[in-house]
C-alpha cells in the first residue's frame, strides 16, 4: 500500500487551521527523516560523499533549526545552549549520534514545534518578531512557516545524501 503523506491524512489534532500546513510539513519531515536514515551505518550517517553534508547533520540541524526559529516565534532570545548546539551541528563529535538518537532528536523537535502550534492563537499570527542579534524583522507566521519549509528541505537533502551513500557502497 502507497504511503499517504502528512497533509493527505487530515487535520492534527490541535492545530489551528492558518497553521496546519506547517503541521503537516514538520510531520512530514519527521517521516523523511526516517526515511532517511534507514538501513544506514554510524558511520554511513556521519560520511560526506564529495565533502557534502552528512546525513546526520542535515538532521541535527532540521531538529536545532525548528527550535531556535520556533524560538523566536515565541517571541524569545536564544539560549546559549541553542547557540552551542548550532556552533557543534557540522561536527560529529567524539561520540556522534546514531540513528535511534537522530530520530529521537528530530522527534522530540517536532512534537516540540507541533505543541507550539497547538498553543499559537491565530490572532497573533502577523504580530512582528525579532531574528537574531540584529533583531531581523520577522512575524510570527513568518517564522513558522519558515521554520516548517527548513525542516522540510533538509529532511530532503537528508534523503538524498543518504541515497548517494547507498549508492556508494560496495557490492557484496
Amino acid at each position: 500500500m502507497p504511503r499517504v503523506e502528512a497533509w493527505l491524512r487530515g487535520s492534527v489534532p490541535g492545530v489551528p487551521p492558518l497553521l496546519m500546513p506547517a503541521a503537516h510539513a514538520i510531520l512530514h519531515a519527521v517521516e523523511d527523516a526516517d526515511r532517511a536514515l534507514e538501513s544506514l551505518t554510524p558511520a554511513e550517517i556521519w560520511t560526506r560523499p564529495g565533502s557534502a553534508p552528512s546525513v546526520g547533520y542535515h538532521l541535527r540541524h532540521l531538529a536545532g533549526s525548528l527550535d531556535r526559529l520556533l524560538t523566536y516565534a515565541r517571541g524569545a532570545p536564544l539560549s546559549e545552549a541553542q547557540r552551542a548546539s548550532l556552533r557543534g551541528e557540522r561536527d560529529a563529535g567524539d561520540l556522534p549520534l546514531d540513528r535511534a538518537a537522530l530520530q529521537a532528536l528530530v522527534r522530540s523537535a517536532a512534537d516540540a514545534g507541533i505543541a507550539q502550534l497547538r498553543a499559537t492563537p491565530e490572532s497573533t499570527l502577523l504580530e512582528p518578531r525579532g531574528v537574531g542579534r540584529q533583531q531581523l524583522p520577522a512575524t510570527v507566521v513568518g517564522l513558522i512557516f519558515h521554520a516548517a519549509e527548513h525542516a522540510a528541505r533538509h529532511a530532503g537533502q537528508a534523503i538524498t545524501t543518504a541515497r548517494i551513500i547507498r549508492g556508494l557502497r560496495q557490492p557484496s
